[in-house]
């Protein structure tokens, strides 16, 4: 190699170093910059709740540790594994993870394999078939064979691709989080409906025992009518109000029907019956049900972390959309065996060739519509920003709802257990005084008539009750461990 060639390379590989070192420099940077998650105002403690040091929670607790009856288990577990929107979520995450999969493979050159064969008759008038006639060339048919690999690469300057990476793996990582919701959400759901149906269960028990106690008060007051005491009337208000007691039991036995299907839909099963030896009574939780603190809040809750990852993909989308509106550099190369005759396709190294070529690309007259596309990628990044702060206030208050829901409710139910004490001793008076002559039949059935509703009022509270307990532990974030 003389000492003009030696020079020459030199040069070549020093610019060839300062290109990288420029490339490398430019790569390190970010157009845009990052809005970092919002420091929620959050309060030191929940509304309603006890002032207490314990910072636990009973979202921390695992859904079999919280939910103890063996048959509410049995139909969560099912809820979790066939319930269509749990595998709904699944395949959504499946999807993410090719997506983040295929992601990755942006920094790869672009790799494609071309084969061609082609044989052309030009007019004799055109300017190449007046070319071959004057090169006597006296062939009509022009021949080109070429087989070759073409590569392209494009230099990440901007942190597209980074931003591309950060966009699919949050994309992914909030399908996580949406999975964890709908489990969250079904096991709030069955839980809630199991309790319904214990109530139902209940009410229907109550409103058989009244039809018995309405039988035996009807039998006392036909035999005083058959005595002459009491008219007609007397019958027929007791015959009424057993009839009213025995109404209830198809409604309450329809709607046990309704709520069996519903639960048997929810858990993936086709509508049957569901066995269950449980009663409302037997249903308990233990008092200190800590909702802990308002920030741990912040990492339990699916919702909210999604709304969190959120941003991070608003994050992203305006970096793509501003590295879109600057300079971007394509490296390529194509190389392989061209010929014009197909003997001499594959003769090496004759049919050799090989191209190398960078280009620059720099958007000119659609830079107005980038500029806006990354305008508007800011506002749905505020949005966004938005977005997140509801989620966390929705959280707290959902929350703060279901605490003093249980408070109050406690509160009512130890008042109507008390009336229906006062209720049931008020007809074994009403029925002594009665039968003695001292009370009329009105105030035995009046009587009896409070009992019933007392009753229904008092498993519906119950209810009622467990109901918001699945609240708080669904509000705390509880359910998908």
């Amino acid at each position: 190699m003389n000492t003009s060639s030696y020079q020459n390379t030199f040069k070549m590989k020093k610019y060839l170093n300062r290109f990288a070192f420029v490339l490398v420099i430019l790569s390190a940077c970010n157009v845009s910059k990052n809005v970092e998650t919002p420091k929620a105002a959050l309060p030191d403690t929940f509304r309603n709740a006890a002032a207490t040091a314990d910072t636990s929670s009973i979202g921390d607790i695992p859904w079999k540790s919280f939910f103890t009856d063996v048959t509410l288990q049995k139909l969560i577990d099912s809820a979790i594994v066939k319930n269509y929107d749990m595998q709904l979520a699944i395949k959504n995450i499946e999807a993410s993870q090719l997506l983040v999969k295929q992601v990755k493979w942006n920094y790869v050159p672009q790799a494609d394999l071309n084969v061609t064969a082609n044989t052309t008759r030009p007019s004799d008038n055109s300017l190449t078939g007046l070319s071959l006639a004057q090169y006597g060339i006296a062939s009509k048919h022009i021949e080109d064979y070429s087989a070759n690999l073409s590569l392209s690469w494009e230099a990440d300057i901007w942190a597209k691709i980074r931003n591309q990476n950060k966009s699919a793996l949050a994309a992914y990582l909030q399908t996580a989080e949406a999975k964890k919701a709908v489990q969250t959400n079904i096991v709030a759901y069955v839980s809630q409906g199991y309790y319904n149906l214990l109530m139902l269960d209940d009410q229907v028990a109550i409103a058989n025992r009244n039809v018995a106690l309405n039988d035996s008060t009807l039998r006392i007051i036909k035999l005083q009518y058959d005595a002459g005491q009491v008219t007609s009337l007397a019958v027929q208000q007791a015959e009424a109000q057993r009839m009213a007691a025995a109404e209830l039991i198809p409604q309450f036995e329809r709607d046990i029907t309704l709520q069996e299907n519903a639960l048997q839909i929810l858990t993936g099963e086709l509508p049957g019956k569901i066995a269950r030896n449980a009663t409302l009574n037997d249903i308990t939780f233990t008092e200190n049900l800590s909702a802990g603190i308002p920030s741990a809040l912040v990492s339990r809750r699916p919702d909210v972390r999604s709304q969190e990852l959120a941003l991070t993909i608003a994050n992203a989308k305006v970096g793509i959309n501003k590295s879109a509106m600057y300079p971007a550099l394509r490296i390529t190369a194509e190389g392989g065996v061209n010929s014009f005759k197909a003997s001499n396709w594959f003769n090496i190294p004759a049919s050799l060739f090989g191209i190398v070529g960078g280009s620059v690309l720099q958007p000119l007259l659609d830079h107005k519509e980038l500029k806006t596309q990354y305008q508007v990628a800011k506002v749905e990044r505020e949005q966004t920003v938005i977005q997140f702060r509801q989620s966390v206030l929705v959280a707290v208050g959902e929350v703060s709802d279901a605490q003093v829901k249980i408070e109050k409710l406690k509160v009512q139910q130890d008042i109507a257990a008390k009336r229906l004490r006062t209720l049931q001793q008020a007809i074994a008076n009403s029925k002594l005084l009665f039968q003695n002559g001292m009370a009329n039949y009105l105030e035995v059935i009046t009587a009896q008539s409070n009992v019933l509703q007392s009753e229904l009022e008092l498993a519906s509270i119950k209810r009622s009750e467990l109901s918001a307990v699945s609240e708080l532990y669904k509000a705390l974030g509880g359910g998908w461990r």
